[in-house]
């Protein structure tokens, strides 16, 4: 549930805030008063395109904080996910900030992109304005809705039947890819016969290459290595040489060994020193003759490392990528070999899953058609409520004529709105008006199964009055009972059944035009109610119909 709307330097407003409550909450005020800044605030702050030119005052950042009310565990697991913590409370907090070439959003003082912050919102809020209702006339929306209301049985039959489609497209991007005349694949079996027996030949070893790298490396190195590795024996086994000076010490110490113990382990620890200096001559010495390199050596040495390198400019920057190219032309190479019978099989395949896919498109099928019916008799009954008194609604469901990721079916909504007329695409026949109470019923009709909390209808009363607008309210009220309803409205047939009540105004001051939002009690209701049904002369009668027009709407609620 929407909590709070708090906006700071916001074109016409200086600093406003809004406190929302369960069942219906309005909006109205003077024509030009800023009604659509509430609207545009709400999506400015989850997610919508933010202008610089919207910035009231330059010289500070507009700012817009909205607060949720969240106890769906799923959605709080969803918000954790995305690393938002959620306390106990539920309250999601959600700030944005626009400056002139910069905009920060946080969640619960986690900064969010862009997308996030879409993808939080579309959990919290369900915003209906000209471009939702738009959304009917398109035919591809249709099967989403009808979708929608099937619930959980079409949601599980449309999982079987995609599962069953992701292996059948497979399939035929398989037989795609096969689908070569017989000169071309010739010629690719003798290349792929050719590569292969380049790398077999190659006889390739992993870690061979970094074997001879070092290899090379020391045989470039080896007169230098020779050079250093001598100086350090000669310094080690000369006469004077480290070698014959601990042989010295040790002979020294070897007369005293008896007459202390400290001696003794200085003998000890002399004698280690005098054993690792031998086998580091030893060492030294191997050393030095492992360094004498044959130029056929060396040749064999770079040549192999030359082929090598060869082979990976080839195929693949490492053995193991030559070695993993070479199975995956051996394996092309079999397929080559066996066309035939591959083409066979796979198309054998096909076959088979193609029956299994339109077995589980008829079963697709079958449950939208029966929801179909169900739906276009609701749908109807609620136009009633809406007053189309005479009208026919169909959600027809007929063959695509093909397999997509949505099923083997094109659903369209049909109206006719007047006795007499033939039922005709909704696209061809329903007016703005007339689109925005659809799209009502429609999510009046699903209100049990939305699990949206909170809905805004934007225009949801153009182009209505009088008994429509009436059936409008009580429309919106049945709805306000299952979700939190939140709407701008010029009618005081809608703007009676609110259970909270906000006035949208405007004054001049210091040079300025601001907007400011005042929350009304009841007496401000009906004040608010007598200027809407008469304008700018609020008499006592006026106001004697508000307050009876109030009082209906308070017993329709009850």
């Amino acid at each position: 549930m929407l909590i709070s709307l708090s906006v700071k330097n916001l074109a016409l407003i200086e600093n406003a805030e809004v406190n929302f409550g369960e069942g219906l909450n309005v909006f109205s005020g003077e024509t030009g008063a800023g009604k659509s800044l509430v609207i545009g605030s709400v999506n400015l702050a989850l997610g919508g395109r933010a202008k610089t030119d919207m910035i009231r005052d330059h010289e500070s950042p507009a700012e817009i904080e909205i607060v949720f009310s969240v106890d769906n565990e799923k959605d709080r697991d969803l918000y954790r996910d995305m690393g938002i913590d959620v306390e106990d409370d539920g309250l999601i907090v959600i700030r944005r900030r626009i400056s002139d070439g910069k905009n920060i959003a946080r969640i619960n003082g986690h900064t969010v992109t862009n997308s996030e912050l879409k993808t939080v919102s579309a959990s919290l809020i369900d915003i209906h304005g000209q471009s939702e209702h738009q959304s009917l006339l398109y035919e591809k929306n249709h099967l989403l809705l009808l979708d929608n209301f099937a619930g959980e049985e079409d949601s599980s039959a449309l999982a079987d039947y995609r599962e069953i489609f992701g292996k059948w497209t497979s399939l035929q991007e398989e037989l795609e890819d096969m689908d070569t005349d017989e000169d071309v694949r010739k010629r690719e079996a003798e290349l792929l016969d050719f590569e292969i027996k380049e790398i077999e030949e190659a006889g390739l070893r992993e870690g061979e290459d970094d074997e001879l790298e070092d290899k090379f490396r020391l045989m470039n190195n080896s007169k230098k290595i020779a050079e250093a590795v001598s100086e350090a024996y000669a310094a080690v086994s000369s006469e004077e040489g480290a070698s014959s000076l601990v042989s010295r010490a040790l002979r020294a110490v070897s007369g005293v060994t008896g007459l202390d113990k400290r001696a003794e382990e200085l003998f000890s620890e002399l004698s280690e020193v005098d054993s690792l200096m031998n086998d580091l001559q030893r060492d030294m010495n191997d050393y030095i003759s492992g360094l004498d390199f044959s130029g056929a050596e060396y040749e064999a040495v770079t040549t192999r490392l030359n082929r090598i390198n060869e082979l990976k400019m080839k195929y693949g920057r490492t053995i193991p990528d030559i070695l993993r190219s070479f199975r995956e032309r051996k394996e092309r190479l079999e397929v080559l070999n066996n066309y035939d019978e591959r083409l066979s099989d796979l198309r054998a395949k096909i076959a088979r899953t193609e029956k299994e896919l339109k077995k589980a498109a008829d079963i697709l099928t079958g449950i939208r058609r029966s929801a179909a019916v169900t739906l276009g008799m609701s749908v109807e009954q609620e136009l009633k409520e809406l007053n189309f008194e005479d009208s026919r609604f169909e959600v027809n469901v007929s063959p695509s004529g093909t397999f997509s990721l949505n099923g083997a079916d094109k659903v369209s909504f049909n109206i006719s709105t007047n006795p007499g007329e033939d039922m005709r695409p909704l696209k061809d026949v329903a007016s703005g008006g007339e689109l925005s109470r659809i799209m009502l019923a429609l999510k009046c009709i699903s209100a049990d199964t939305d699990e949206t909390g909170t809905m805004i209808f934007d225009e949801i009363d153009t182009g209505i009055s009088g008994r429509t607008a009436q059936k409008v309210s009580e429309s919106l009220l049945r709805l306000s009972k299952r979700h939190q309803v939140i709407l701008i409205t010029h009618l005081p047939q809608i703007a009676a059944m609110a259970d909270h009540h906000c006035l949208i105004s405007k004054h001049t001051e210091g040079g300025r035009t601001k907007t400011e939002l005042t929350t009304l009690d009841r007496e401000g209701m009906i004040n608010e109610l007598g200027r809407m049904l008469s304008g700018a002369m609020v008499t006592d009668n006026v106001l004697n119909n508000a307050r009876e027009m109030k009082d209906l709407a308070d017993k329709r609620k009850e």
